[in-house]
């Protein structure tokens, strides 16, 4: 049985798990590497756990741009393979790749020339300032890599391949957590080792992902007389990949906005904000893969008009996701003065403060399946505006005016409140948007076969 005929044919259920196994897999396994990092430098001091808080919005930058074009080339590669147009689907892997890692080296060489003034622009305090150039230094380096495995991974999802992918980015990060012991425990690295240990794990993952590309069977290659730098190719990718690029490039800057906020207050909440950032980011990193999961079903049977199994295996994501992430906020709420003492065991305060922001945080788990489900759908049916407008709403609409509002007037309860009231106001928003879709554009075209 081929791919497309699988894709159309198997119960949605079924190829959703299947699909959903590898991708939680390596958004878990890149959860914890970056925790890795945490974990490994709190041992060096509440200043370097800062700094590794204060460089995650520069990582989520250089994400932002690999899941714009992992994205943006992967739907279109999606529904074309759907429509059973293979040609078109090998010119854009080609395109997305070349142009991707392009824009990597752009953003090392810029990086790299301004590394101190960028350091204090994310939000480096006057003690963090020096850990925070030595994590970006190497972090700036793997920029190309860490930007070109994302979007290999993502064409590999949306192919219907994610256990391949799997193989590549997991290699990378049990690379990256060997490292960090390796550097900063056993060499005395410090900052500077956890940053070269991401640097090398990427550059690993990447290189692993590029070979899997051209020998995986069934898999379009990345062939670079297949680059087509044309409009119509990037309108494509900017239509499919602009949901994404907002709302990474907005959960930069309002990480950014976080760490300058916080840090008015001490490293102590900078660094207790990065541990509860760095532990959402785990359980979120784990609906979205699971989300990854339903992705490739939806874009194939979508090009392939059988919007009966789209609506299907939506509706059976969105239960599962809602029960795991209720009884995951149950876990945590418990649990959440452990969860930060595992970081930063010697600081009371940073326990205190991170633990009162985890279980606030807590309340509106439940709420993200239904957020992040809608948008991956929207995303993948190449419904470019209302996808665009709930990327733009959690971080940009939301979070960030929360924050300059509740702040000031609330102080440290301030920047614990942002992110709950933030989930609240885009679930009300994305609640409408979700069932216009379901209704309008699948249910009135619904095709049973």
């Amino acid at each position: 049985m081929d791919t497309f005929e699988r894709m159309t044919t198997e119960p949605v259920e079924k190829l959703v798990c299947q699909m959903a196994v590898p991708t939680i897999t390596i958004m878990l396994v890149s959860a914890l590497y970056n925790m890795a990092d945490t974990y490994f430098v709190g041992s060096l001091g509440t200043s370097a756990t800062a700094a590794v808080g204060v460089s995650f919005s520069l990582m989520a930058l250089i994400q932002a741009v690999g899941f714009f074009f992992g994205h943006g080339a992967g739907n279109y590669i999606a529904r074309a393979l759907g429509a059973q147009n293979s040609q078109d689907a090998a010119k854009m892997a080609a395109t997305g790749f070349c142009t991707a890692f392009s824009i990597g080296l752009v953003m090392t060489v810029s990086g790299t020339v301004w590394l101190a003034p960028l350091a204090r622009v994310l939000g480096a305090t006057d003690t963090s300032l020096p850990y925070t150039c030595e994590y970006l230094r190497f972090i700036l380096l793997a920029a190309p890599f860490m930007v070109s495995s994302l979007l290999l991974n993502n064409l590999l999802r949306f192919q219907g391949r994610a256990l391949l992918g799997m193989i590549g980015m997991t290699a990378g990060a049990l690379i990256n957590i060997a490292l960090d012991f390796l550097f900063i425990l056993v060499l005395h690295q410090g900052v500077r080792g956890a940053s070269l240990a991401t640097m090398i794990s990427q550059t690993v993952s990447c290189i692993a992902l590029f070979i899997i590309c051209g020998t995986g069977a069934d898999t379009v290659p990345i062939l670079l007389r297949n680059c087509v730098p044309t409009i119509g190719n990037y309108k494509e990718i900017v239509r499919g990949g602009i949901p994404s690029l907002l709302r990474q490039t907005l959960l930069s800057l309002s990480t950014l906005l976080l760490n300058h906020v916080a840090g008015r207050y001490g490293d102590g909440v900078v660094a207790a904000m990065a541990i509860v950032n760095r532990v959402f980011i785990m359980a979120s990193f784990a609906l979205i893969g699971f989300g990854q999961g339903f992705q490739p079903v939806c874009g194939f049977n979508y090009g392939a008009r059988r919007y009966d199994r789209v609506k299907r295996a939506f509706w059976f994501c969105v239960r599962v996701s809602t029960t795991v992430l209720t009884v995951l906020g149950i876990g945590c709420f418990i649990a959440a003065p452990g969860i930060i003492a595992l970081f930063r065991k010697d600081d009371p305060e940073v326990i205190r403060i991170g633990a009162q922001a985890l279980r606030i945080h807590c309340a509106t788990f439940p709420l993200a399946g239904w957020i992040v489900l809608n948008n991956m759908m929207l995303q993948t049916m190449g419904k470019a505006v209302p996808a665009s407008i709930l990327a733009l709403a959690r971080q940009g609409l939301f979070l960030i005016p929360l924050m300059v509002i509740l702040v000031p007037a609330l102080g440290v309860l301030g920047i614990q409140l942002c992110i709950p009231i933030t989930d609240l106001c885009t679930f009300i928003l994305a609640l409408p948007l979700g069932i216009s879709v379901l209704h309008k554009d699948l249910g009135s075209q619904q095709r049973i076969c």
